[in-house]
């Protein structure tokens, strides 16, 4: 009886679905499959070496110089506040010192790291100097340590709020710099090609990108902030906006001893994203094997019978956090 139903709920996509589908795989079909002809041009096309017009020798040097002596000033403000636990200058809390220098710096080296190449091209009389090489060599070094001062910055920011996929993420992003930026020392001292730079680089940033497809990092923070933060400090509104990914943290943190308003928030919470995931595995154009090992697993985590929130009548409503909103009293006269 339930497979006439099940097949009546399938529909057909329309004409304009299809017809989008058709030119996406058109645009896509050339770069799976690229022709021998094209592939034989792209062979003889030069390295896409960056040049910088009046890169002598002397002016190298004094850049890379001036680029080592700026970033020590910084890396010494990091020891000095960051590395060592010193006190902040008055007027700035941590979190402010942290979110403000954990992604301008990297930027920084970014920008620096172009020049770099540009100046210090395989086979120039720059690139064999010997006090060139060695101020390359430390200025990837004192690059290296402005990344991890980033990381620590991050990690403190975490620390003092809550993790989230996004700042799982910048955690990502500076991994890849930092490897490009090793990359790019290995680069010049070895005498690499930029095709060989830039053929690494990608396949780093595609090995990530690949790797956060299959992983779901909203369920990593929410079970990190579940496992770290007491129950009443964890924001329930962000956990509710991961989805499904939260919903076995919510069943753990649901069985942790906490007041009672802090618990029937939690059951809302964990309600809404039950109720929405149920609802989305019946449908054939949402289900995801996924879904269908966290509903399994939650089910059997709740048992057959499992508690609810309280029930709110109108005109109060629920928040994003599971609390409870009443309207405004109106004055009297």
């Amino acid at each position: 009886c339930m497979r006439p139903q099940a097949l009546a709920a399938i529909r057909l996509p329309s004409l304009w679905q299809i017809l989008l589908w058709t030119l996406v795989a058109v645009c896509v079909w050339p770069s799976l499959r690229p022709q021998t002809a094209v592939m034989r041009m792209a062979c003889r096309l030069p390295d896409p070496e960056p040049v910088l017009p009046g890169t002598s020798l002397p002016s190298v040097l004094i850049a890379l110089a001036l680029f080592n002596a700026i970033f020590a000033v910084q890396n010494g403000l990091d020891m000095a506040f960051l590395w060592s636990g010193g006190a902040l200058p008055a007027g700035m809390s941590q979190t402010e010192y942290v979110h403000r220098g954990a992604y301008p710096l990297i930027g920084t080296a970014l920008i620096a790291g172009v020049m770099a190449l540009a100046m210090l091209r395989p086979g120039s009389v720059s690139a064999r100097h010997p006090w060139a090489r060695r101020l390359v060599t430390l200025w990837v070094v004192q690059n290296l340590v402005l990344v991890g001062s980033s990381v620590l910055r991050t990690i403190d920011y975490i620390d003092s709020s809550m993790l989230t996929a996004w700042r799982i993420a910048a955690l990502a992003w500076m991994g890849l710099v930092a490897l490009g930026l090793v990359l790019i020392c290995w680069r010049i001292l070895r005498g690499r090609s930029a095709r060989w730079l830039i053929n690494w680089n990608a396949l780093a940033a595609a090995v990530v990108l690949t790797v956060c497809s299959f992983v779901d990092l909203g369920a990593i923070a929410a079970s990190r902030n579940v496992r770290r933060q007491a129950p009443a400090a964890i924001d329930l509104c962000y956990l509710g906006q991961v989805g499904d990914g939260a919903l076995l943290p919510l069943i753990a943190l649901e069985r942790r001893r906490m007041d009672a308003v802090t618990r029937d928030r939690v059951r809302y919470v964990r309600e809404s994203i039950f109720t929405d995931l149920s609802a989305r595995q019946d449908s054939w154009t949402e289900w995801t094997p996924r879904g269908v090992r966290r509903l399994a697993r939650a089910t059997a985590m709740l048992g057959p019978n499992p508690a609810r929130p309280l029930a709110v009548d109108q005109p109060a409503w629920r928040n994003c956090d599971g609390s409870i909103g009443h309207p405004a009293q109106q004055a009297q006269p």
